[in-house]
């Protein structure tokens, strides 16, 4: 159950000394691990051992405390850092699925996502049906009897789209499925464990870590299912390789602690433009609005005073108005015209020919996803009237091309 569960205050209460009492915890920046007998060695190839370390491939001290916090935010037992998004995603899949399995999936998803769904699962034999995720009954209409995983994202990306989790939990109890949900777009927000889901998964390159100067991810989810990923034998993660850099660890780690603080200003701020691009007129996609189709599933499922998150979505018509749009608010130092989100500084990107352009063109239009598309990660701005003040001028130009081509 979601009630009374604060993410911020699970890791506010997690507490790691240094190697001599340091504030922050020691950084083990070692590929390998020495053993005083050597039979321990042979014990840690049979199963785990805590406390013990043989390879940073394995595991590493300094990814466990970061795993650790991370499991705490998201309230699951267990969870493991990896080198990417990606690499979380595609281990978990990859150890969830065999030659012969299915997987439901949502149509509207991270185009790497979508790619590696679609063009390098099969190559295992692993297919996907992708559906309508925010409609549990052509959801539960795709299940097949090989069908092993339902995957979403909490909010899609770039639509977003705000999933049914509760929805999508009782239908993988019902067919014994394991639900897999990437959060990366709504941390503290939505917990997705708490609603069902099996598996919660993080690119922590995004609003986790902050300050877009790391690639990295994460697994959460039960002990079993991370011993498994884990296995020397048979672990995906383990034998795929995605190990995560300690140094970076110990970084991401530093800045979850402030993560509370600064998903509440994304938010905000994101509030605020969604209210001025609504009153300007501009076609304007946010799940705090009113007017949002899942506006109020997504109040039933937040935590606290989060907010409804730091993205936007624009529908400018054509792509010249939206490159248009993006390359003048670049040059009004309103953010960068870059891909990726999260980050303190307004990132925009058009999705279309981006970070979606996996997704063929005929699906990507069936799906609303056109090219005149932007999506705004908004930044940490202390003073949004300002920022208004100097966006605004931006549309201005924009509409002025609209009546030109009218």
């Amino acid at each position: 159950m979601k009630e009374n569960f604060n993410p911020a205050r699970s890791i506010q209460n997690l507490q790691f000394f240094g190697e001599f009492g340091g504030v922050n915890p020691s950084i083990e920046d070692s590929s390998t691990f020495t053993f005083l007998k050597a039979q321990r060695m042979e014990e840690l190839f049979e199963k785990e051992l805590e406390g013990c370390y043989l390879y940073s491939r394995h595991w590493n001290p300094t990814n466990h405390y970061l795993s650790e916090a991370l499991a705490r935010m998201e309230n699951t037992e267990s969870a493991m850092v990896t080198a990417s998004g990606m690499a979380a995603i595609t281990s978990t899949l990859l150890q969830l699925c065999s030659a012969g399995d299915e997987i439901v999936s949502s149509r509207m998803v991270y185009g790497g996502t979508y790619a590696f769904l679609k063009n390098v699962a099969p190559r295992f034999g692993i297919h996907t049906r992708f559906v309508d995720i925010t409609r549990p009954d052509v959801v539960e209409a795709a299940i097949t009897p090989r069908t092993k995983v339902l995957y979403c994202e909490s909010m899609s990306n770039p639509l977003l789209e705000v999933t049914d989790i509760p929805a999508l939990a009782l239908l993988a109890r019902r067919h014994r499925l394991q639900l897999v949900v990437d959060n990366t777009f709504t941390p503290m927000i939505i917990s997705p464990a708490n609603l069902g889901a099996d598996v919660v998964i993080h690119s922590l390159t995004k609003f986790i870590n902050g300050t877009s100067d790391t690639v990295a991810g994460v697994i959460c989810a039960r002990h079993e299912l991370i011993h498994q990923l884990s296995d020397v034998h048979s672990g995906t993660v383990m034998l795929l390789g995605p190990v995560m850099d300690s140094v970076r660890a110990a970084s991401v780690l530093k800045n979850l602690h402030s993560l509370h603080v600064r998903i509440k200003q994304h938010s905000a701020n994101a509030a605020f433009l969604a209210q001025r691009f609504l009153e300007y007129g501009v076609k304007v996609r946010y799940p705090g609005l009113n007017r949002h189709p899942q506006h109020e599933l997504m109040k039933q499922m937040m935590n606290g005073d989060f907010g409804f998150g730091g993205m936007i979505v624009l529908n400018l018509d054509t792509k010249e108005r939206a490159y248009t749009l993006m390359e003048k608010m670049q040059q009004a130092n309103l953010g960068y015209l870059a891909v990726s989100l999260g980050f303190y500084k307004t990132l925009f990107s058009s999705p279309g020919s981006s970070t979606s352009s996996e997704i063929p063109q005929e699906e990507r239009k069936a799906m609303g996803l056109t090219d005149g598309l932007v999506r705004m990660s908004i930044g940490l701005d202390e003073a949004m009237p300002d920022t208004w003040a100097r966006l605004k001028p931006c549309l201005d130009e924009v509409e002025k091309m609209r009546v030109v081509v009218e």
